[in-house]
């Protein structure tokens, strides 16, 4: 079977799953990570014979594709903000819009020549505090999650990239944060209520992580009040806490931090338009 024909193949089975522009990018992200080929390299060798071993790979691959089993999970590895990071189910796929987050906080440093100290809450398989760590030399970074499982995931990013991120576990719902540790906090935690789950992606229920996706009770802002409260206390002056947000909390998460004492509150929408982060400032 030539390359051209199997991709044909993945097309045909995909379109009823994926739409179009969907099907090319995961059939693009499949071939280039088993042929270990590049996109353009793809179309010049499209009538290269592929290898027993090859064919078994892809057509394995594709079976789990149509479970709507998302792509990173089976190929292990996403981008994010221009790395490769680790990921299985224990842990969220990373997101567009968290990168934007991460661009805010980098900006927000701006060129400080001092050590900057700088924690991530909830996260996940690190993507942001490695990322972080690895565009800015002068930051001190730590990270908490609650799962175990996730935090293997994130020291393994960790090495990957040779940073020096501090993990821990800690439930920050029940566990205090040191006073005046901070210049940083970062978040973004669970915030998806359990009424929404009918409403949410096959491939998002089915596959990735509740722990990571929903508030555990009623009170959606629980993670947002929570970590408010602890960063008022935890920050330095002139800290800052950055939330990453639902879209339709934006409102709510601005007024809770303002009622909490933090001042210069400022929310963002992403790049779709949608309101999707708040940053406070402890002055």
């Amino acid at each position: 079977m030539t390359l051209a024909e199997i991709q044909k193949k993945y097309w045909d089975a995909l379109s009823f799953a994926y739409d179009a522009r969907e099907t090319r990018t995961v059939t693009k992200i499949v071939f280039e990570k088993v042929l270990e080929l590049q996109s353009h390299i793809l179309f010049l060798e499209r009538f290269r014979i592929l290898t027993a071993d090859q064919i078994e790979r892809l057509n394995d691959i594709l079976k789990r594709l149509l479970t709507h089993e998302p792509v990173q999970y089976i190929l292990e590895e996403a981008d994010f903000y221009g790395l490769k990071f680790k990921v299985n189910q224990h842990v969220l796929i990373p997101r567009p819009e968290t990168e934007e987050l991460v661009d805010w906080v980098q900006s927000e440093m701006g060129n400080q020549k001092s050590e900057i100290c700088i924690l991530d809450i909830g996260t996940g398989s690190g993507c942001i505090p490695v990322s972080i760590a690895k565009k800015i030399s002068n930051a001190i970074v730590e990270a908490l999650d609650i799962s175990e499982d996730a935090l293997k995931i994130a020291e393994m990013n960790n090495h990957l990239h040779q940073t020096r991120v501090k993990f821990f576990k800690q439930d920050i719902l029940n566990e205090i944060l040191p006073t005046g540790k901070y210049d940083i906090i970062i978040s973004n935690p669970p915030y998806i209520s359990l009424n929404e789950k009918p409403s949410l992606a096959e491939n998002v229920l089915k596959f990735e992580p509740h722990l990571a996706l929903f508030s555990p009770s009623s009170d959606d802002l629980i993670f947002y009040r929570k970590i408010s409260e602890q960063s008022i206390d935890a920050l330095q002056p002139q800290g800052k806490l950055f939330f990453e947000i639902h879209h339709s909390k934006g409102a709510e998460v601005v007024a809770l931090m303002i009622h909490l004492g933090f001042e210069n509150v400022e929310l963002r929408k992403d790049l779709s338009g949608k309101d999707r982060m708040v940053k406070g400032e402890k002055l």
